[in-house]
């Protein structure tokens, strides 16, 4: 018998995600502190990708002519940001509940953005490829990190870039980002996460080594209580940023 097809996609994390979808852009809802942590990815993806691609961060749309994807996108918090920035969006998600709601919010607010309910394997074996891919708090819950990361890796144009954030598998990491957010503060759902599936960034670098990226950037990213924000941080011990590059023909 023929082995099974492989597939990223983990259907309990689906659903999961799927039941929580009218709360995407409810800054007080279970996606607060996505919300929350928002402004420091999307100073980071901004200030990386004007550097990279040669534009002015300060300018209205700098990213003018460059092809995003953003896998796991939800209900679109990133793709609008970037859309606004002048970047032409594909915005991926498995749920088609998600891609729904996404859909919704950008079209109340006049934003153009390419929604699709599809997965990585199906977007790159279809050969779509893009300068810039946005990997944001999405490998701790696939099925199969490797295949992930890989078709995700084919579909970055040589000098493009891929950014990953996830969180790191360590004890202190279960005290704050499972025990601590889920159980005690009850910032996020409980089984949100899972620390068997959490990715520590050496596992991270392999994979995207054997994608044929190179990191070429690294930070983490803390939680400040007293100014109620996040910021980056040398601490990759919990939340943390990978930035990849493939390397030009």
């Amino acid at each position: 018998m023929p082995e099974p097809r492989r597939s990223t996609i983990d259907a309990g994390e689906v659903e999961r995600f799927s039941a929580l979808a009218a709360e995407w852009w409810n800054p007080n809802g279970k996606f607060r502190p996505l919300h929350k942590f928002n402004p420091v990815r999307l100073a980071y993806i901004r200030d990386q990708v004007a550097t990279r691609f040669g534009r002015d961060p300060r300018a209205a749309r700098p990213f003018e002519g460059l092809r995003f994807l953003d896998i796991g996108c939800g209900g679109g918090l990133l793709c609008e940001p970037m859309a606004r920035l002048g970047a032409d969006v594909v915005g991926a998600d498995a749920s088609a509940t998600n891609i729904e709601v996404a859909k919704l919010h950008a079209t109340e607010a006049g934003v153009s953005v390419d929604y699709r309910a599809t997965t990585a394997e199906a977007l790159a074996d279809a050969g779509e490829t893009f300068d810039v891919i946005l990997n944001m708090e999405v490998v701790e819950h696939v099925a199969d990190i490797d295949l992930f990361v890989g078709k995700c890796g084919e579909m970055v144009r040589p000098g493009g870039i891929m950014f990953v954030a996830t969180i790191n598998r360590t004890l202190k990491a279960l005290g704050l980002a499972i025990i601590g957010a889920e159980y005690v503060l009850r910032w996020l759902p409980r089984g949100t996460h899972q620390f068997g599936k959490l990715v520590r960034p050496e596992e991270l670098e392999k994979a995207l080594g054997v994608a044929g990226l190179t990191v070429i950037d690294r930070t983490g990213v803390i939680y400040h209580p007293l100014a109620d924000r996040w910021q980056r941080s040398k601490d990759m011990d919990v939340n943390y940023m990978v930035l990849a590059e493939k390397g030009s023909v």
